[in-house]
């Protein structure tokens, strides 16, 4: 989904966005309840709720990262099942007061060290922009708090 801004190879050798601290654990991909037994089944684990979706059983220690069950050396095992959170990192769909924002996360050097003149005209073309809002409407657990000094790259129009 982000082939054009960002390589695979080079989220593989990163994956930031796969490791979570207890401070982290908000951040979890959620698993879409349509995809929840084949998650299951895949990887041998069982998931957890968290809303109306489902969430990785992760065991923290305070600081101590933990990753995902879902990544290896070459990047995420789920394939088709990849959580969409995960397919659209490091883009989320926050809310922001009344509004639902997209944003980009600064931990991703990848996307956020390119010109944001790049990661709007990515964001506003090939309907990237109306699929997240249209699955934020969807799944409304997948929709995170603004957090504050996340570039805002496009706002949902409000009737």
């Amino acid at each position: 989904m982000l082939g054009k801004i960002l390589d695979k190879s080079s989220c593989a050798k990163c994956r930031v966005c796969c490791g979570f601290v207890e401070d982290d654990k908000w951040e979890i991909p959620l698993i879409f309840t349509e995809l929840r037994s084949a998650v299951e089944q895949k990887l041998g684990v069982k998931l957890i709720p968290r809303g109306n979706e489902f969430v990785f059983d992760m065991k923290f220690d305070g600081d101590k990262l933990v990753y995902c069950p879902a990544v290896s050396e070459n990047g995420c095992t789920l394939g088709e099942l990849k959580p969409f959170d995960c397919m659209i990192w490091p883009f989320r769909v926050n809310q922001l007061g009344e509004r639902r924002v997209i944003t980009v996360s600064p931990v991703c050097e990848a996307v956020i060290d390119l010109p944001l003149s790049r990661i709007t005209e990515f964001v506003n073309t090939d309907g990237f922009a109306e699929r997240l809002f249209e699955e934020s409407r969807k799944h409304p657990d997948m929709v995170k708090p603004y957090i504050d000094g996340y570039p805002i790259i496009k706002a949902e129009n409000v009737n």
